[in-house]
């Protein structure tokens, strides 16, 4: 069972709850790097089971989805209220062919994007950070939010990832 909208913000901002968004944002490439450090590409595109994403095509969505951030908070700070478009995570992963990335090149692309968002939310004006934009699932999501949620976002693959590259280590495979 798919869960709804609602249901996925309350489980991603479960993740971040009592923790500085900004500093896990900051943190997550690095600890990204120390999960990955002795893992062959091939242990990297291996899918831990079945319909379910490896290494490599999660560190594809992270980097496609610090793009997607990056542009919905230049958005919103461009035109308060604006509207957000929603997207399929699974289609671009197909359509952009995650399970054959290099892993490496995406974490770096992801590193790349992440401090250029950072440098422009620490940047912001504390009244800036109420400014909106209208989810096209989730309704009215202010910079605050979008901050928190690629925070949760952030700690919820960094689980992923560590559970799969424990199981590679373990394995050999």
């Amino acid at each position: 069972m798919q869960e709804t909208p609602q249901q996925y913000t309350k489980r991603i901002l479960g993740y971040v709850k009592g923790q500085e968004p900004l500093r896990v944002q900051q943190g997550t490439p690095k600890k990204i790097e120390g999960l990955i450090r002795r893992l062959s590409r091939r242990q990297m595109r291996r899918r831990p089971a079945p319909g379910k994403w490896s290494i490599a095509e999660i560190l594809a969505h992270l980097a496609d989805t610090e793009l997607v951030g990056g542009y919905r908070i230049r958005l919103i700070l461009g035109s308060n209220g604006t509207p957000i478009q929603a997207f399929d995570q699974n289609v671009w992963a197909r359509k952009a062919n995650y399970a054959q990335q290099d892993p490496h090149k995406s974490l770096r692309t992801f590193r790349t994007l992440r401090e250029a968002n950072l440098r422009l939310l620490k940047s912001l004006p504390k009244k800036k950070w109420s400014n909106y934009g209208m989810h096209a699932e989730r309704g009215k999501e202010t910079i605050a939010r979008v901050v928190q949620m690629f925070a949760g976002h952030d700690l919820n693959h960094l689980e992923q990832l560590a559970r799969i590259a424990r199981q590679r280590r373990q394995s050999g495979k």
